[in-house]
């Protein structure tokens, strides 16, 4: 194998289920940028040069094989003209949700997002990372998706009682996100991201059933992923994808997320040839790994799903916690160029 293979090339290698040199590894570095480099959160997502500078250091230093322009899920909700609580050391968060009852989605528009600065610097971020290293190494942009952002919007127990005794207020809701949806994931490949990450943690089957998905994100995701002019990811956060992974794959998207409660070897055998799967090391017990669990860990899920390719090593939720030491990162990825390898090794 020719030791001068990109990640993007890594990438599309796995992508196509084949095997490259070793299993691509995205680490997703957020919020854990402005811990390295020293600064508070919300001054680290107001400086984009900044974040750029540490996405392209987590790419030497961790030897990551993507870029992320993601900031904090609760920028689109500053779109909408809600806001952000900043906590010293983990995600930020929405503040108080703008939908208060259900009749106030008449009243909602779809933001422009050229006067969102939020979403302005993300575009920034993107360009310096496109400018940098957009020929080699493949720059994952974010969304969240239609389905799930009214839990920011107008709170989970709200959004739920609007998906059952709501429909007409429902579908109004879902039309206006899905165009901003589609025009915000666009924005960003205009600005160079390679992929885009659909975050739908509401349509795992560890928040709604499976016959309510079906009828509901499940259609929100066809509808709105036809719309995006790049490969896709959807991403449960966390969530299982076990339950609903055949109906995902009729979804038009090419990669699904694995959390750290799915079988891996399953999965792969529920979506092989179909999707790439993402994941699924366990961002919370990270926290706490030595070098040889982090080594026990990659060993295993390289077994699980590796061979043949269709897989790349993540965190399970998307996000690395403030709290995993660099050197735990370290060792994951000295992991991976050891069990990640092709062939894999199965002792």
């Amino acid at each position: 194998m020719n030791n001068s293979i990109t990640s993007l090339e890594r990438v599309l290698t796995t992508l196509s289920y084949k095997e490259a040199d070793r299993v691509p590894m995205f680490l997703l570095c957020t919020f854990y940028g402005a811990k390295m480099a020293g600064v508070s959160i919300p001054q680290y997502f107001s400086a984009p040069e900044l974040v750029a500078e540490m996405q392209l250091n987590f790419l030497q230093k961790f030897g990551n094989d993507c870029l992320f322009n993601f900031s904090y899920a609760s920028a689109e909700i500053e779109a909408f003209g809600g806001d952000t609580i900043f906590v010293e050391n983990g995600p930020p968060n929405a503040g108080k949700p703008f939908i208060q009852t259900a009749n106030d989605i008449h009243n909602l528009r779809v933001p422009e997002i050229e006067n969102a600065a939020t979403l302005q610097n993300v575009l920034k971020i993107t360009k310096l990372l496109y400018n940098e290293q957009g020929e080699k190494v493949p720059i994952i942009g974010v969304v969240m998706s239609p389905f799930s952002i009214p839990v920011m919007q107008m709170g989970f127990d709200k959004y739920i009682d609007l998906m059952y005794y709501e429909p007409e207020l429902f579908k109004k809701l879902m039309d206006i996100n899905i165009q901003f949806c589609q025009k915000w994931a666009n924005a960003q490949i205009e600005a160079g991201a390679t992929a885009i990450c659909y975050f739908d943690p509401v349509s795992s089957s560890d928040i709604i059933p499976t016959e309510l998905y079906k009828k509901t994100g499940f259609q929100v995701a066809k509808q709105t992923l036809a719309g995006i002019k790049s490969p896709t990811a959807t991403h449960f956060a966390a969530g299982r994808a076990m339950k609903n992974a055949e109906l995902i794959t009729e979804t038009g998207t090419n990669i699904i997320s694995a959390s750290t409660f799915d079988n891996l070897e399953e999965l792969k055998m529920k979506v092989n040839g179909k999707l790439t799967i993402l994941g699924n090391l366990n961002g919370i017990e990270m926290c706490r790994w030595s070098a040889n669990e982090a080594e026990i860990e990659i060993k295993k899920i390289c077994k699980a799903a590796a061979k043949g390719g269709g897989f790349i090593i993540a965190d399970n939720h998307g996000e690395i916690p403030w709290q995993v030491p660099e050197d735990t990162l370290l060792a994951i990825s000295d992991a991976v160029k050891k069990w990640g390898s092709y062939p894999i090794v199965n002792e």
